[in-house]
Order: C-alpha cells, then structure tokens, then sequence
C-alpha cells in the first residue's frame, strides 16, 4: 500500500464559537448532514457530509474562517437567489452555477504583430508542454493562439479532458502527435500539415509525440476551462464519426488529401481542411501559398477575427497605416476588419495558416488606396 492509498477521506476545517447555531445553519440552510459529535457532555467538534464534501467544525480552531463554494443547477432557486452568504463561524459560501455559461467576450480588434524572433517567453503549461503566446492582449479575452511545443520524444502525461469552448483548433506545424477522441475510433497521428477541430466538450487525450512536436492551438474565448473526466476511457466502442458536439462535428484534415483551389486574394491558392462545414459556420481554417503573381494591390475583410500564421517562408505585410512588416516562418498577425493591408515579396516557399471567425466573410478592395 503507498501513501495515497492509505488515505480514505479528507475534511475542510472551519472555526466555530456556537457549534449549536453552526449545525443548525451547516445542516438546515446548506444541506450538510451531521456524521459526528464529541465529546458528549460538550460537544466542541462535528463532522459533517453533503455535496461531495466532510466539513469538520473546530471550537477554539486557529484557522481562518475560508470560504465555501456551493455549485448549483439553478442558483436562483436556492438561497432566495442571493450568491453569497455567510455563516454564523463567518466562513463565505458562494453559490455558483454548476455549468457556467459560456461567454465569449467582444473582440477588441487590433493590428497586431509577433514575432518569433522577438524572444517571447516559453511557459510551462499542462502535461509539460510548452506555450508561447501568438497575440498579446488576445484581443480582448475572444480568442488565444498558441504555438506549442514538446522537446522530448515519447510518451506524454496526459489524462482524457474535455474544453468548455466555442471553438479549439488543433493545427500539426512541425513533427507528429498521437492522439485519441471519443467516439472517433482507435488512436491516430496527426503529421505535420494535418489538423483536427476540438468541438466542444469532446472527450480526448494526448497520447505520444515525437521529438520537438510544434502545434498552433487557437481557443475561443481565451480563458476556457479544461476539465479532467476520471471514468471515461479511450478509444470509446461505438465509432460515431457524424456525432454533434455543442452542435460542431469533429473534423480531421491531412495534407495528403489535399485539394487547392483559388484563394479569396489574388495570387494564391488554398488548401480548405472542410472546418467551415464542421463547426456550421463558426470558424474556418485553410493553409494559403503563393500561385502566380501577386498584385501590388490592399484589400479588407469582413470577419471578426483573422488569425495569419507564418508556416514557412517569407513575405511583407503592409498595412494602411503606412507600416511596412518582414514576416519570417514563427511570426503571427491579426487583421481587423476592415482593415487595408497587402501580401508582398513572398517567398515561392510561403505557406500560411489563416483562422478566419465566422467561416463566411466578404473581402473587399482597401478604401484607403490600391498601392503602398
């Protein structure tokens, strides 16, 4: 037997002064259920349970009082819809929604550049992976990019969790990763050039990557949470590859089923990964490279967000107001609508991944000139 397993059950301690009015507000207001007492001729200590939770009140205890969450289907109904109280021991008991809402604050639109040489910083996140920030300021907390990465080859220490978001992308840049998601068969690789959309709440775990595996993962809204499911295991049974998922189907896109077309800007064509389809319209996702001349022309867009990230290659982004930028394989920009800018002097290797929320958005010639 290790440590852990020795252990069978944990308690919150709180203070009390007046454990007989503690018990009648712990028991009567808050639905907790007294399990023990002592001592008897007067009592100084009760353990109660309720909600997943052993409280244990203290009589001379020297802790602070804490605070007490209550997680609630219909917060409203409970508690003459007030969401704070507090005990007679002065302990705060907040009264939440079980399943928070999910809001996707208004994009604050920006023209923004990053760079990879600009030395950003790399942060440690979940499972040991590494992420550095592609938009500052993340326009406001509606979407975040990040390229992230995994030095070592093997296996990664990860658990089958689901994202409460709008959207998440998973796009492969550099390496290979293997994953597994609910309902989607056995476990596969997704290689360099593939992607897969998240929907939401779609139970999944990374299982293995190689050697300096690089993603892009683009999230809506920025702070989202993850949640670890501890009873479902993966690969599922049944394969249900058409299932809904907060009304988006999951989506996988290799490169080696690729189909270019004509882009919405002259000059370059575009791979489509079908992730406009999946999600009914909510975002897109294609990979753009140059196909003939470019025209030294600006234009707009309609979208609400537009992601570019440089893939490989080179290319100079020009903006309306009169900035010139040198974008190199690692850089990331965002175009805000309505917004004049122009594609120039790329490289015959550029290649670029474009995130454009919603999927359906008109491009139109720049008001502000036809040239820089």
């Amino acid at each position: 037997m290790n440590e852990t397993e020795n252990i069978r059950a944990a308690e919150a301690c709180f203070p009390t002064t007046d454990l007989k009015q503690d018990l009648s507000f712990y028991t009567q207001k808050l639905g907790f259920r007294l399990d023990m007492i002592f001592p008897a001729d007067d009592p100084a200590v009760a353990v109660l349970s309720g909600h997943g939770l052993h409280i244990r009140l203290e009589r001379g205890a020297t802790t602070a009082p804490g605070t007490l969450r209550l997680l609630c289907d219909n917060p409203d109904a409970f508690a003459d819809g007030r969401r704070e109280l507090i005990a007679p021991n002065r302990v705060r008991i907040v009264i939440a929604e079980t399943h928070p809402r999910l809001e996707i604050p208004k994009t604050q639109h920006a023209f923004m550049i990053r760079r990879l040489k600009d030395n950003t910083p790399w942060v440690i996140g979940r499972a040991r992976m590494h992420y550095r920030d592609l938009i500052p300021g993340r326009l406001g907390g509606s979407i975040i990019a990040s390229h992230i990465r995994i030095p070592d080859a093997g296996p990664v220490p990860d658990m089958v969790h689901y994202h409460t978001v709008g959207f998440q992308l998973i796009f492969c840049y550099h390496g290979w990763v293997r994953l597994v998601y609910e309902d989607q068969g056995p476990p596969f690789v997704l290689r360099a050039g593939d992607c897969v959309i998240q929907p939401p709440e779609i139970r999944h775990r990374v299982l293995e990557a190689s050697e300096n595996l690089q993603v892009i993962e683009i999230g809506v809204p920025a702070e989202h949470i993850t949640t670890i499911d501890h009873d479902m295991e993966l690969p599922t049974p049944v394969l249900r590859p058409d299932r809904m998922f907060g009304g988006q189907r999951f989506c996988r896109s290799e490169v080696a089923d690729a189909v270019w077309s004509r882009y919405r800007l002259e000059g370059f064509e575009t791979r489509d990964t079908g992730i406009g389809k999946a999600t009914a319209g909510v975002a897109s996702v294609q990979v753009v490279r140059p196909a003939g001349r470019v025209p030294d022309r600006m234009s707009s867009h309609t979208a609400d967000i537009l992601f570019v990230f440089v893939m490989s290659g080179t290319m100079t982004l020009c903006g309306e107001d009169h900035s010139v930028h040198t974008l190199e394989e690692g850089d990331a920009c965002t175009i805000p609508p309505g917004f004049g800018t122009s594609f120039k002097t790329c490289s015959p290797d550029l290649e670029l991944l474009e995130v454009a929320l919603p999927a359906q958005f008109d491009t139109h010639p720049s008001l502000h000139g036809s040239k820089i």
